[in-house]
């Protein structure tokens, strides 16, 4: 079980504040053994399981409103971070309403409709009794509680929930209204399922980990919830006044079928990767400055002559924190008149291979945003023809894709940002002490540092392989052709990860060389950086333990605190150069 630390902004977002609010609840790190007996079965699971939550977690004030078409990644981040509560639009309340009539009318008047009263999969020509339907909603989501690994952390599991909620919002679903209200119940009140993370091989979409969400909030299985720790989930909703779900006909097949899980874990990939990428602009432009090197390669007329977006936004934002006409730099005008031509492209490039990494993030951003607004299970049900209609709108091709892309893409702001350490740790191409640490030989400095970028790079290059494009034949050979979008997600979430920690050791790496140039100082916004990085890491001026000071820069860099710190300097420098940027 993990801590998801990490900050995102999230803007424009439908609010009403809370009346009433539970208050008092308590925070902590918690190990309990338990055993969990999951839809009458013996599954003893006494490993002990280690929560971590935010000592600083709050019951939210205000409310999101979901409809199922409007959700964003930051929003689903920020409900995911525990920062709101749900509610309903009125319109969707009423989409609902009118999409469970049509199931009730099915199931009244007796029509074979499929995951209604008919069996699942192969089993999809039998006809199940009427007073059978109810068992049959169960029974389905039983047998998919087939999930291994460790559980989603907290952040993860409200993530997941709120984006299924938001889906059954949209009216194709057939939940009842009253179902769908107690999800919203649960969600506010932050009672949260044991979801194991490994299982499912997007389509019928994340049938295990949606299993293991519902049956929670059935009352079976564990729970946790701030107040109570993990413990028997009946337990759990009680001790918060709530009751388990009771479900209706075709209810089961639609909390456990659609691609939310991939979903949901690849928005939490793609606000992080639009955090680091940001970031690693402005960390690029401090080792550039530590390695004095010229800003030349970012004039506004090379990349106009090559006008993807992303390349122009990454040299936009180099300008801006390097133009030493706005930010005078000591550093830049120390070397104005070298000999030097121009750079090493991992210097040079910056804006060519930072800015397709941006254009990648922004195309998968839409993918991931268009299906979190999807209804994806099966059947689907149309008020407007008051029938069912069986699709695949449940395969998880698209996420699947868009995240084995982003992972290539963000994998890349690694790749280049090692090559710079190397140059910075190297002599020969930085022209400072080896390995940025005095005393050399008595000290090793950045020596294993680099080794670690080196190390996470290569582990980037095996997990870079996409997922999407295995298959394997499942459920009888019914289900086909799968995504594999699951494995996608959680490996595009590790790129991510890899890439937040080589860019801290970049970091670190670029503030240590710039101590060596002192008393020249950098641009204005750059040394503002280096103070934040000093406020809580000292130099290094002898040999000491590195993973503490790598950990205290990626966290800084999870917390968007470079980007907040060159910020204020962006925005000067835009309205003095009269630039229309981002």
């Amino acid at each position: 079980m993990e801590t998801d630390t990490w900050s995102s902004a999230c803007t424009g977002v439908k609010v009403e504040s809370c009346s009433t609010l539970r208050t008092g609840w308590r925070m902590f790190w918690r190990t309990m053994t338990l055993c969990m007996v999951a839809g009458g079965g013996g599954v003893d699971s006494s490993a002990p399981i280690k929560l971590t939550e935010h000592d600083s977690y709050k019951v939210p004030k205000e409310y999101i409103f979901l409809d199922g078409n409007s959700l964003t990644t930051a929003e689903l981040v920020s409900l995911g971070q525990g920062l709101f509560h749900i509610k309903l639009t009125p319109e969707a309340e009423e989409k609902v309403a009118s999409s469970r009539e049509v199931i009730d009318a099915i199931v009244r008047d007796k029509k074979v409709v499929y995951g209604i009263n008919t069996g699942f999969g192969m089993f999809a020509h039998t006809l199940i009794a009427e007073d059978q339907l109810v068992q049959l909603q169960e029974n389905v989501v039983y047998s998919s509680c087939a999930g291994v690994g460790d559980p989603l952390s907290v952040t993860r599991t409200r993530m997941l929930l709120a984006l299924r909620i938001n889906v059954l919002a949209k009216g194709y679903s057939g939940t009842s209204l009253e179902t769908l209200e107690a999800m919203i119940k649960a969600f506010n009140a932050s009672c949260l399922s044991w979801v194991p993370e490994k299982g499912t091989v997007g389509a019928s979409g994340d049938l295990a980990p949606l299993a293991h969400l519902a049956l929670g909030l059935m009352g079976e299985g564990r729970m946790w919830s701030p107040q109570s720790g993990w413990a028997d989930a009946k337990t759990v909703l009680e001790g918060h006044g709530l009751k388990p779900l009771q479900l209706k006909p075709k209810e089961g097949l639609a909390l456990i079928n659609g691609t939310q899980l991939i979903t949901s874990l690849g928005a939490e990939a793609v606000e992080r990767a639009l955090s680091v990428a940001k970031q690693a602009d402005v960390i690029a432009a401090l080792t550039l400055e530590a390695l004095r090197g010229t800003t030349k390669a970012f004039h506004q007329v090379i990349h106009a002559a090559r006008p993807h977006p992303g390349q122009i936004q990454v040299a936009q934002r180099l300008r801006s924190l390097l133009d030493s006409e706005v930010f005078p730099s000591q550093i830049s005008e120390s070397h104005r008149s070298c000999s030097r031509v121009q750079d090493a492209y991992t210097l040079r490039c910056i804006p060519q291979v930072h800015g397709v990494v941006n254009d990648t993030i922004g195309f998968v951003q839409k993918v991931i945003s268009t299906e979190m607004n999807s209804a994806t299970d099966n059947p689907l049900v149309f008020v407007e023809f008051r029938e069912t209609i069986s699709g695949g709108n449940f395969h998880g091709e698209y996420p699947a894709k868009a995240l084995d892309y982003l992972a290539i893409g963000v994998q890349e702001l690694a790749s280049i940002s090692e090559r710079r350490i190397e140059r910075l740790v190297n002599p020969t191409h930085s022209e400072l002490p080896a390995f940025l640490v005095k005393e050399g030989g008595l000290n090793c400095g950045f020596m294993v540092a680099h080794c670690t970028a080196a190390a996470l790079v290569s582990e980037n290059k095996t997990l870079c392989h996409p997922s999407s494009v295995d298959s394997l034949s499942t459920s009888a050979a019914t289900e086909d052709h799968v995504s594999m979008g699951g494995w996608a997600a959680r490996k595009a979430l590790t790129v991510v990860e890899h890439v937040e920690q080589v860019l801290a050791i970049e970091l670190l790496a670029a503030c240590q060389a710039l101590e060596f140039l002192h008393p020249l100082k950098t641009t204005a916004p750059l040394e503002k950086v280096h103070e934040l990085l000093r406020s809580v890491i000292s130099p290094w001026d002898r040999d000491r333990v590195m993973s503490s000071d790598i950990k205290a820069a990626h966290t800084l860099i999870k917390q968007q605190k470079v980007w907040k710190t060159v910020q204020p300097f962006m925005e000067e420098y835009r309205r003095k150069m009269k630039c229309d940027w981002e």
